[in-house]
């Protein structure tokens, strides 16, 4: 699957002075989400009383709002010399615009600015877009609490303990405000790591790192995600060796990404993301030094492996290939990023009624030939097959 790092944009630009505060009665202030595809909290929140689809992003130190959104809101942008944030994926244009009040769950901000950037249209899942990036200047003064069973969250003061679990260290990042953590993969301590709640992956490492680890895998494929500056291209394997808090968190997917980047320039090792959190219930409190986590009731799914090779997003009644991973049946058969599939197995390409695309075939089980109608007319066929 495809994942979007909506996330992981560090804005290189002090912050504006801004009133926040929680209310009275923070603890019943439930704010319900949705866990898109690709794994982000997508909830409802306002900005100067205009409502606006966001996005629960702790890979930001600022949150940020599209432009569009900006123009929708009559938000006036200031310093005509954009400043320049730094994302997974390239260096992004940043501009700022003042807000009179941001409001969700317990939450208000009265006063403050916004970051406003050029947010990516997804090809890969519509449900991703949303107007605004909630990042850390609106989180790291409280606890957040993350139901992942019950699809919800809530803003708490620090130092509050809503449930038990086990309890890792989380501490603010002084250069940056982002929130970093630890683990262990293998035998090696890996520090420090971001948390990133825009990243709907499980663990991201660096290249040097997994070699360092030194963990034996089936075999390691190739990856890529959407950035808010592009594509980034990873490895990828799926492992079993990694420990949160001194606990196993059985398989998972690990994402094996190039030296230097985003991660060089936020001096981590790499980042936690949803993928991984949504396993347990979740407590964020910077503040008071601390993660904890509670796993859930139900067992965590085996990470699903691509059969087919194919990453693909849907474009105007068509599926396009967006990359074809290294060693897998599609590779050996000879397809290409950006080709265009009409049909699979007869069925005409369509968004479900969610919104959502049906590629569930490209997991299916090895030895199954699937029948590709490509949309210049012609047909292939692909057989599935396990290959990391």
């Amino acid at each position: 699957m495809v994942r979007f790092l909506l996330a992981a944009l560090l804005v290189c630009a002090a912050p504006a002075a801004r009133a926040q505060q929680l209310a009275a009665d923070a603890e019943t202030r439930w704010v319900p989400f949705t866990l898109t595809a690709a794994n982000h909290l997508r909830f409802d929140m306002t900005i100067d009383g205009k409502p606006a689809v966001a996005l629960l992003d702790t890979g930001l130190n600022y949150s940020v709002v599209s432009r569009d959104f900006a123009r929708r809101a009559r938000l006036a942008t200031g310093e005509k010399g954009p400043a320049q944030g730094v994302a997974l994926g390239g260096s992004v244009a940043v501009e700022w615009a003042a807000t009179r009040s941001v409001a969700f769950g317990a939450l208000t901000r009265t006063g403050g600015r916004v970051a406003v950037i050029e947010l990516p249209r997804l090809l890969a899942n519509a449900s991703t877009q949303a107007d605004v990036l909630v990042g850390t200047d609106l989180l790291s003064a409280h606890a957040l609490d993350i139901d992942f069973a019950q699809r919800r969250f809530r803003l708490l003061p620090s130092g509050r303990m809503p449930f038990a679990g086990t309890r890792v260290p989380l501490s603010i990042q002084r250069s940056s405000g982002l929130y970093l953590t630890e683990a262990v993969l293998g035998r090696r301590r890996i520090a420090p790591l971001l948390v990133d709640t825009g990243d709907g992956s499980a663990l991201n490492i660096s290249r040097a790192t997994w070699r360092q680890a030194n963990v034996r895998t089936a075999g390691v494929t190739s990856t890529i995600a959407f950035g808010a500056g592009g594509v980034v291209e990873a490895g990828l394997a799926v492992s079993d060796a990694m420990r949160l808090g001194g606990r196993p968190t059985g398989p998972i997917e690990v994402r094996i990404e190039a030296d230097g980047g985003f991660g060089r320039q936020v001096r981590v090792v790499g980042r936690i993301g949803t993928g991984l959190l949504m396993r347990h219930r979740v407590l964020l409190d910077p503040q008071a030094g601390q993660m904890v986590l509670q796993p859930v009731d139900a067992p965590p799914p085996l990470p699903l492996r691509s059969t087919s090779g194919l990453l693909l997003g849907y474009d105007r009644a068509r599926l396009r290939v967006l990359h074809v991973m290294a060693g897998s049946p599609s590779a050996k058969a000879g397809w290409k990023a950006d080709d265009l599939i009409c049909a699979v197995d007869g069925a005409p390409v369509a968004l479900t009624p969610e919104g959502g695309i049906d590629v569930r075939w490209g997991t299916g089980t090895p030895g199954r030939v699937v029948r590709l109608s490509l949309c210049d007319g012609t047909e292939r066929r692909l057989t599935l097959a396990r290959f990391y």
